[in-house]
């Protein structure tokens, strides 16, 4: 595995931090999660625009949403912030096989 694709898995797990404390900064108002956004979202942008230097822009950006999206839910479901369900567990395996598969095609 190349360095761009580590990078560009390490800025989707960055995107699940960021969202995370975007929701605990109350709207900018609390400093360390503020902080902390502003951190992890900057170093995730970084290494999604490194990973698009050889990686296809819409294979990287697909990739790093994909894996946001799914650890951030996956957090919330086992923080209790949002409720787990058979159906939403399904739905999120389902965007993991989707990332593994433009993995595999490009």
């Amino acid at each position: 595995m190349s360095l761009a694709w580590i990078l560009l898995i390490l800025s989707g797990m960055l995107e699940a931090v960021w969202a995370t404390a975007l929701d605990a900064s109350k709207g900018f108002r609390r400093f360390w999660p503020t902080a902390v956004f502003v951190v992890s979202y900057l170093a995730s942008l970084a290494g999604l625009a490194y990973g698009m230097t050889q990686i296809p822009v819409g294979t990287a950006y697909a990739v790093w949403v994909g894996i946001g999206a799914v650890l951030t839910a996956a957090w919330a479901m086992l923080t209790g912030a949002d409720r787990a369900s058979l159906m939403r567990v399904v739905l999120l395996a389902g965007l993991i096989a989707c990332v593994v598969g433009l993995k595999a095609v490009s």
